[in-house]
């Protein structure tokens, strides 16, 4: 659901005052779509996308999704140049996670999301009350999202998704199903096709609901039949809300604490998946950064280091993966709930970032675990992604070494083990 740049599409242009009533449509046998322009010319389009758009209709129709909206859709459209683009776009940068909060938590940001807090306090604390989510996270997602609604994205979102389900070589049947739900949101009059705007890879409106979600997850706050996430920011939020609520949002309770560690700390306890009780891990001489007592012992929790030992810990309680169900990512989930805690008059986080400890990139990843395997810590295939094996490996290699078994793959790292080849 993340927004990313983007290009306008043609279609808008060319059907930005489409007259679905005096439009003529022509269906013929199994192919169920002409592709003809508005003056009867026909329109030059990639031939291999012409020829999915006409395989297409039988699912679409099988659908429930009419002749009229799919023609009026499809008739002139080409792929999205700008999406072909980016489906095959492997950065090899990795964004350190300092980085990623400075521009994601930033005052401008921050101050905004006060403001909103202000301006939409009747909204907000209705859809509190409706659907149990404190308000400080519904805002604090739309502010990652869509910077509050002033970046929606510039992509036909349909357009966008049949360029996928078309050309992506990977998880085609996905796409297809995402397409079929946005003809379906169309064709029920929720949003004009021309206005339906959203990111190159179909997250849509201020919140940025792909159309499955939206058509799971979506509200309709005002009550005028419409889930309207494009344009109402009631029925925005609302969805927000309740999209967090059915996934286990716990009422009235934080994402996560930031917290320090004691120097005798048993690393092999923050492996992203020992879960204890806050009490237990106060008894393991984990306390808060702030020096305040937890506020329910009882509660669990999970350690994570985003930047291992060298930068802020934190336990990270169910909330924190209720907003990772929107996003699975650490760091935008530890964005979100650091966004919500400063809307609401939270500070900065009190550890700093150690910045020369910058994470690997894909292609030193692998090598990292290959260094490992010749090493003989046996952490599988060399595939670029740190697991569970991949950091077994490298706590083992650590603390051969001497050095904070954190299991972190940095820079630093990788590094020390070149000297040490």
């Amino acid at each position: 659901m993340t927004s990313l740049a983007h290009i306008g599409p043609k279609v808008l242009r060319r059907f930005r005052d489409w007259n679905w009533k005096g439009t003529a449509f022509a269906l013929t046998g199994a192919l169920a779509v002409v592709l003809v322009s508005g003056h009867g010319t026909p329109v030059k389009a990639d031939a291999g996308f012409d020829r999915f758009v006409r395989s297409f209709w039988s699912k679409a129709s099988s659908a429930g999704i009419s002749s009229r909206t799919y023609n009026a859709v499809f008739t002139g459209m080409d792929p999205d140049a700008d999406t072909l683009r980016l489906m095959d776009k492997q950065s090899e940068f990795v964004k350190p996670v300092w980085s990623y909060l400075e521009s994601a938590v930033s005052e401008p940001r921050v101050s905004r999301g006060r403001e909103l807090l202000d301006e939409y306090a009747t909204v907000l604390s209705k859809i509190e009350a409706r659907y149990g989510v404190d308000r400080e996270a519904v805002l604090a997602i739309w502010g990652m999202e869509t910077n509050y609604g002033t970046f929606k994205g510039k992509h036909n979102v349909i357009r966008a998704l049949a360029t996928l389900a078309y050309a992506a070589p990977r998880r085609s049947s996905f796409w297809e199903r995402e397409l079929i739900k946005a003809l379906g949101i169309v064709q029920a009059g929720h949003v004009r096709f021309q206005d339906m705007e959203g990111s190159w890879a179909g997250a849509m409106g201020h919140t940025q609901f792909m159309p499955t979600s939206w058509q799971a997850y979506a509200a309709d706050y005002d009550g005028d039949g419409r889930r309207d996430i494009w344009t109402s920011v009631p029925d925005a939020l609302a969805s927000t809300a309740n999209y967090l609520s059915e996934h286990g949002w716990q009422t009235g309770k934080t994402w996560g604490y930031e917290v320090a560690l004691p120097r005798s700390f048993n690393y092999k306890l923050a492996d992203d998946d020992t879960t204890l009780s806050i009490a237990a891990w106060a008894r393991q001489g984990v306390r808060r950064a702030n020096g305040r007592d937890f506020p329910r012992p009882q509660d669990d929790a999970i350690l994570v280091m985003p930047a291992g030992a060298s930068g802020p810990a934190f336990l990270m309680l169910r909330n924190f993966y209720v907003i990772k169900r929107y996003n699975n990512a650490t760091a935008y989930a530890l964005a979100v709930g650091h966004l919500a805690d400063r809307i609401i008059g939270g500070g900065e986080f009190h550890g700093d970032w150690s910045r020369e400890y910058l994470p690997l990139s894909r292609s030193e990843t692998k090598e990292l675990q290959q260094e490992l395997n010749r090493r003989g810590y046996n952490v599988g295939s060399a595939d670029g992604k740190v697991g569970p094996a991949t950091k077994r490996g490298i706590r083992a290699y650590q603390k051969a070494l001497g050095l904070i078994p954190d299991g972190y793959a940095s820079v630093v790292l990788l590094a020390r083990m070149k000297l040490d080849s």
